[in-house]
């Protein structure tokens, strides 16, 4: 039983050691599908048509505008999700209590161990892992290394963990793919249907070629990624993640759930003008706790309030 057990964890472990080992791989396929979108759109239909003269330039004007602003807004939020930390614990954390309201979660699951002799608090969640004190809705990464901050799950396509710091920017890469990809696939439908037609098509045997797999992939990603982007809505609706999600399956809806207006502004800032780009406002980020990632709002802090 023990070797069995053993055995179990060393196959993890080398699962995670892979999964960070594709990392940069998993980079350079992404701008690998960009670049050919890119040539399938730019270079080898749209560019061209600018010449043509009457609708057909105003067309591929148009087309040429709007996906250039949609590649910017795409790898702007991508990277942005890349190279931001998630959120980590800080040194020496300890939590605010308040035994009133119940704010601090028990010490739940697998992953946590009895509190250091020194501790007071038998309601404070800890990790085994990392020795040390857990934040609320902070999990244990076992791609990272370490504990992450309202983790919501690791992502190989963005070689970094999704969490309170970058939940936003991953959001928002969601939204500007299905964007560009759907402007993609609709922009090379008619490339793709002349390609099964009859009649003489265009451009150069490598140009065809390149137009017809830019359009199945942009198809695959739009359809998969409206489907991924759905159920992220609904869980910032709901103000949980997807681990919470998972775990709490057959339990009430969540504490921190205050209504879907005030739980999308703990992902996306209040400040308007910011929720469209990966970023937050200065004013956000110093009178929104939650954008942190160690504080949240929940039910029994309203109810303590009499809100």
């Amino acid at each position: 039983m023990y070797r069995s057990g053993a055995i179990m964890a060393w196959n993890v472990f080398k699962f995670c050691t892979a999964l960070r080992g594709i990392g940069s791989i998993m980079i350079l396929l992404v701008l690998a599908v960009v670049g050919l979108t890119y040539y399938a759109v730019v270079f080898a239909n749209y560019g061209p048509a600018l010449f043509e003269g009457d609708i057909a330039s105003f067309t591929a004007l148009a087309v040429l505008i709007l996906f250039h602003i949609l590649l910017v807004m795409l790898l702007w939020s991508y990277f942005a999700v890349v190279f931001t930390d998630a959120g980590s614990v800080p040194p020496n954390w300890r939590p605010v209590l308040d035994e009133e309201s119940g704010d601090s979660d028990p010490l739940t699951g697998s992953e946590f161990s009895a509190m250091p002799a020194d501790a007071t608090n038998p309601m404070v969640r800890y990790c085994r892992k990392c020795n040390q004190l857990k934040p609320p809705r902070c999990h244990h990464c076992s791609v990272c290394g370490r504990c992450v901050l309202k983790m919501d799950h690791h992502c190989v396509w963005v070689v970094n963990c999704v969490g309170a710091l970058n939940y936003k920017y991953f959001l928002l890469f969601l939204f500007y793919t299905l964007l560009e990809t759907s402007l993609a696939t609709l922009s090379l439908l008619s490339h793709f249907i002349a390609f099964f037609s009859d009649g003489e098509i265009p451009g150069t045997p490598g140009m065809v070629a390149t137009t017809f797999l830019a359009f199945v992939l942009n198809l695959a990603f739009a359809l998969s990624v409206c489907g991924f982007l759905i159920m992220h809505i609904s869980l910032v609706a709901a103000n949980t993640t997807t681990i919470e999600a998972y775990e709490k399956r057959s339990t009430p809806r969540s504490r921190y759930d205050l209504g879907w207006k005030r739980n999308f502004e703990q992902v996306f800032g209040m400040d308007k003008r910011y929720w469209f780009i990966p970023a937050y406002s200065e004013e956000d980020l110093r009178r929104m706790p939650a954008l942190q990632g160690l504080e949240y709002p929940s039910k029994p802090d309203l109810d303590a309030q009499g809100l």
